[in-house]
């Protein structure tokens, strides 16, 4: 009898119900067992309850342990704090976990294999900024506050490595800005130099970039890295960076990983403006199943559904208008799901 493990099912914000439903008739068709828990977060959560991240789901994931979520909007400037954020905070989410891996070839970046590990509770996302008021201009001064620990610094670090080693990555590049930010990134490149030579050296090669070259690189010759582990601000920007290399977000699952609770994503947005129309594409929120997949175990069926995944967009060639096809949601779906069924 297959043991079903309990998971937290958030179809959040606008197309996330559509790439939602294609994700779960994937997991479907693979007899992924997943007892799901459905909550709700995001806009229509605060047009509901008034709270973008209500209690009920975060009691949930508390419980299961495991989420798989949909995308979640968060207004720029004003409005309600990021719910993204919260959840990495309340959970402890302090790994950030972004591969790139080239799905559809012949782009102008082509395979590539890349990951970023991002620190996710630390540096200046810790949310601690306010404004000074001069004369009458309430917002004439605005103040940040970033903080890196040693603790969180190596904390993060031990697990890019750890990954880096059951992964069989051959080489890691710490990426920092200790030129400039000699405390603030002084201390992540410092602890992670002192971590490699005291655990890991030998087990891979270890680099270290400043951001602003290794954003350069990565344009020039994606190829020269194989592994980014970086602070949260820089983790964050060059993530999306190497899901460009890839064909946008649209092609990026993303993992948020803790000791108590892991969450799966899709990390591009919200993308209102063509939600109800079917014609969304649900193949980043498939790459995190397969992440899912793996975390818990369920490494065979992880591979089953990329290998699905890679047949219908290649052999198939059935993709939705975003990457030149003319398959709507339910027609791509229904294209995969029949590549699992037929192994």
């Amino acid at each position: 009898m297959t043991t079903l493990i309990p998971a937290t099912l958030i179809p959040g914000d606008g197309i996330g119900p559509e790439i939602i439903d294609a994700t779960l008739a994937a997991l479907d068709a693979l007899k992924a067992p997943f007892a799901w828990d459905r909550q709700i977060a995001g806009l229509e959560c605060v047009k509901q309850a008034g709270d973008p991240l209500p209690q009920a789901t975060l009691d949930s994931i508390r419980r299961t342990r495991l989420a798989l979520k949909g995308p979640l909007e968060t207004p720029s400037g004003g409005g309600y704090r990021s719910s993204n954020v919260r959840l990495r905070e309340e959970f402890k989410l302090y790994a950030n976990l972004r591969p790139a891996q080239t799905i559809i070839p012949g782009g102008r970046f082509d395979k590539i294999d890349l990951v970023v590990v991002r620190e996710n509770l630390e540096g200046l996302y810790i949310g601690h900024e306010h404004f000074v008021q001069i004369d009458d201009d309430p917002h004439a001064v605005a103040m940040a506050t970033g903080i890196n620990t040693r603790a969180g610094s190596r904390r993060l670090l031990e697990f890019a490595f750890e990954h880096a080693v059951a992964t069989g990555r051959k080489k890691v590049t710490i990426v920092h800005k200790a030129n400039i930010m000699k405390a603030l990134t002084g201390i992540f490149l410092e602890t992670g130099l002192e971590l490699y030579e005291r655990k890991y050296k030998g087990q891979f090669e270890l680099d270290t970039v400043i951001i602003d070259a290794c954003a350069m690189k990565l344009v020039l010759n994606p190829w020269q890295f194989d592994m980014l582990v970086t602070t949260n601000l820089f983790g964050d920007i060059l993530s999306d960076l190497v899901a460009g290399l890839v064909g946008g977000l649209g092609m990026a699952p993303g993992a948020n990983i803790g000791a108590d609770a892991a969450i799966f994503e899709a990390v591009h947005g919200s993308a209102p403006d063509i939600a109800g129309k079917g014609i969304a594409n649900p193949t980043a929120l498939l790459l995190a199943a397969a992440m899912m997949l793996d975390h818990v175990q369920l490494t065979e069926k992880a591979t089953q559904l990329r290998q699905a995944l890679d047949a219908t967009l290649n052999i198939d060639k059935v993709r939705t208008g975003d990457l030149g096809g003319k398959a709507n949601t339910a027609e791509f779906t229904q294209a995969l799901v029949s590549r699992i069924a037929n192994g």
